[in-house]
């Protein structure tokens, strides 16, 4: 299992991480100009928070959060460097409840791929415990079309159904891109699902 110390790690090097791509995925930016990253939003394991900074240049009440000390030092400074009320703080995700707020929208983008059977089950009752019933999660993952094995685990659409099925109603799955650092892993995009899933009321 990673650790904190191993996510500092990865923000510490001369070549950012792959998924760190200096700016917002396509695909959130999209969100953003159709007005979905509204009210309060959560960016779940931000980063260095460009999804962060996107949604409250939208407008939105927008908190970071991250394992990662390091990765929320940078964020905060871009923030500053910006001009943006963006708030960033270190945290689990899988204990978002201990940040003590509700948000209207949660983005995560890369962070759902990451997790093994039993901590995928904690980080999605851990994204309940946050999001307000009739709120959205915006979620961006590896799908299981990418070929090859370089990278995090692959995501079936079945997978997501199961892992958000109790409490939660998937809106839409569709194709998309997740941009990457082609330094790491020899390419520079990859297949991805962006999930629609909504807390039921």
């Amino acid at each position: 299992m990673t650790t904190p110390r191993s996510w500092d790690e990865a923000y510490s090097g001369d070549t950012p991480p792959p998924w760190d791509i200096g700016r917002p995925q396509p695909v959130f930016v999209r969100l953003a100009d159709r007005g979905l990253l509204a009210g309060r939003v959560l960016d779940s394991g931000c980063g260095t928070g460009e999804h962060t900074l996107l949604a409250a240049a939208h407008g939105a009440e927008a908190t970071g959060i991250d394992v990662s000390a390091r990765a929320i030092g940078l964020a905060r400074a871009k923030a500053a460097e910006r001009g943006s009320a963006a708030r960033f703080e270190t945290g689990d995700v899988l204990r978002l409840g201990d940040l003590g707020l509700t948000f209207d929208t949660i983005i995560d983008s890369g962070v759902f791929h990451v997790f093994d059977d039993e901590d995928r089950a904690r980080y999605v009752a851990s994204l309940v415990s946050v999001l307000r019933p009739g709120g959205h999660c915006y979620l961006i993952c590896f799908s299981d079309r990418q070929p090859g094995d370089a990278g995090p685990r692959r995501v079936s659409q079945d997978e997501l159904r199961a892992a958000f099925g109790d409490g939660w109603a998937v809106a839409s799955i569709e194709a998309e891109t997740f941009e990457v650092g082609r330094a790491v892993f020899g390419f520079s995009s990859a297949q991805a699902w962006l999930a629609v899933i909504e807390r039921r009321a």
